[in-house]
């Protein structure tokens, strides 16, 4: 199982990134992306320090650690500065927090992503037609959520991701130790939103390979 969305004490998770990495070995997992929520005002204070213990970390509990960010509430017109930046700073995987339903995003923050070269478009909420042909022109990946709340959504962006040929991820989104769900649990979610098994190992597959071309 591999998760691209994970946050640590560095931004609103409760872990420090030793024990988050642990409990995701412990769960099951084979690689996680720690993916702090920053803007413009944080990335220098949250990136230097992902990478920094990424290696030790990935060495010490035999899981692979991606140093990364979750551009969150990022005015559409500096996402692509923001994203810049992060990359900059030695972020390996750059996320753009999504129009999710539950959260007050300002509209047109998917398509301001999408367009500025995100890895990952995080819980898009209600897509539109036009972004997600976007994304699957653009090679973003759209996420699937495990999370409460994000996830209300899921069904409508797997929809949109069949429609127009967009990859799709499963991610956690996970802050608690509680959130990092099982590899039974993430494939049994992804079925609810409509993936087939085939298609849940396709997303892992997706995963994956942004995996090796970040990580070289």
């Amino acid at each position: 199982m591999i998760d691209l969305h994970t946050h640590t004490l560095f931004s609103d998770g409760e872990l420090i990134p030793s024990e988050l990495a642990r409990r995701a070995v412990v769960k099951g997992y084979t690689a996680i992306g720690m993916t702090d929520h920053g803007d413009q005002s944080n990335l220098d204070l949250i990136i230097p320090r992902l990478v920094r213990v990424a290696t030790d970390l990935s060495r010490a509990w035999g899981i692979t650690i991606i140093p990364g960010i979750e551009l969150t509430h990022v005015p559409p017109a500096h996402f692509a500065e923001a994203v810049r930046e992060a990359r900059r700073l030695g972020a390996k995987l750059v996320l753009g927090h999504g129009e999710t339903i539950v959260e007050p995003v300002a509209p047109t923050t998917n398509r301001a992503a999408i367009e500025a070269g995100v890895d990952v478009l995080a819980h898009p909420g209600l897509i539109s037609d036009d972004d997600a042909a976007l994304a699957a022109k653009c090679g973003v990946l759209l996420e699937i959520t495990t999370r409460k709340g994000h996830s209300l959504t899921n069904g409508h962006v797997v929809r949109m991701a069949q429609k127009h040929g967009a990859s799709l991820v499963v991610n956690n989104d996970a802050h608690a130790p509680g959130d990092l769900v099982s590899p039974e649990m993430a494939e049994q979610i992804a079925l609810g939103a409509g993936l087939t098994p085939a298609e849940f190992l396709q997303a892992q597959d997706n995963a994956a390979e942004l995996i090796r071309r970040r990580l070289g």
